[in-house]
């Protein structure tokens, strides 16, 4: 059979998204992070598709019904991490018939493995009437980003990565992307973004938003501590012969003097909406512009994200889509 993984912007049935539940993952952010991620399940409501917001238990779900519409379903799920783009399923089709696809989970390199992160994703495929194709590689969707056409970016940092696949080469790689998910051609990118606990998830830093077009940010000022990260991919994208479209990088975000793996490119692209996370930066009203001048059939807009980044990630990443 052949089985392709539709690119995000084809049309959607629904999106899953994760609510915070765990206070020591986001220690004095909780509460916003909450906030944040309701709007954002809010927005995609109102736009006119349909969220499915995974809870935890019985207080995380008075919270989240507190805080987000009653165009929201709330599904009460064992879960961990928020980040279902790493944990859900997969879903792949082939001549308009959809399956879903289950890689295997480490806790991103051995880091961090919570109750329900190994059986989330099968968990929501099986319940939506899906049947489950598994494989032993490890592998998060957030290490992904695929056009529709078989071409798919990905980091070496993270695939290539020996706390993920250690006895695994390139080639093999490469084969099992092809047999499970449809991908023939990898465009490699070199590292993700500094500070990134997932060892460089693409999503945060190169994205597909048509056949062949991919946008990779740029830095903004000299303390960027991205800028060789950014021009490094745009270099191997472009020697791949994808054309490259650059947005404003938010600069240098830092958090307890830290520096944070804060990017636009974590935008989340719906039916109608496309999100793009804020940080209160100079450069958000330039980013969020620069993004929506990509998605001229959709509305684009930005929410602040801030506090999420605090637990890891960003909306795309909290996120998983059931394509239509």
């Amino acid at each position: 059979m052949a089985f392709l993984m539709p690119p995000e912007w084809a049309p959607q049935e629904w999106l899953w998204i994760g609510f915070p539940h765990l206070a020591e993952e986001w220690p004095g952010w909780l509460v916003p992070a909450q906030e944040q991620i309701a709007a954002f399940a809010n927005a995609v409501a109102e736009s006119g598709q349909e969220v499915r917001l995974l809870v935890r238990d019985a207080d995380n779900e008075a919270r989240a019904r507190w805080l987000v519409t009653d165009k929201v379903t709330l599904e009460r799920r064992t879960y961990g991490d928020i980040w279902l783009r790493d944990t859900g399923p997969l879903i792949v089709a082939d001549e308009g018939a959809r399956s879903a696809v289950r890689f295997g989970f480490n806790g991103w390199g051995g880091k961090y493995l919570m109750p329900g992160d190994r059986t989330i994703g099968e968990e929501l495929a099986r319940d939506a009437g899906l049947a489950v194709r598994n494989s032993t590689m490890v592998l998060e969707g957030g290490a992904l980003d695929g056009d529709g056409t078989g071409l798919v970016a990905t980091t070496e940092q993270c695939l290539l990565n020996p706390n993920r696949n250690r006895k695994m080469t390139r080639a093999e790689i490469e084969a099992e992307l092809n047999v499970m998910l449809g991908f023939d051609r990898v465009l490699w990118l070199g590292d993700g973004l500094r500070c990134d606990h997932t060892d460089g998830h693409v999503d945060n830093l190169a994205r597909f938003v048509a056949p062949n077009r991919l946008v990779v940010p740029r830095a903004t000022g000299e303390d960027d501590p991205n800028a060789a990260i950014y021009a490094d991919a745009k270099a191997r994208a472009e020697e791949f012969g994808v054309e490259v479209v650059t947005i404003p990088s938010p600069g240098r975000i830092e958090r307890d003097s830290m520096i944070e793996p804060a990017s636009y490119v974590n935008f989340a692209i719906t039916s109608h909406l496309v999100v793009v996370p804020t940080f209160g930066s100079p450069h958000d009203e330039d980013g969020v512009a620069a993004i929506a001048a990509l998605f001229p059939d959709r509305e684009t807009i930005g929410l602040p994200g801030g506090a999420v980044l605090a637990g890891g990630g960003g909306f795309h990443c909290a996120s998983q889509q059931m394509p239509a």
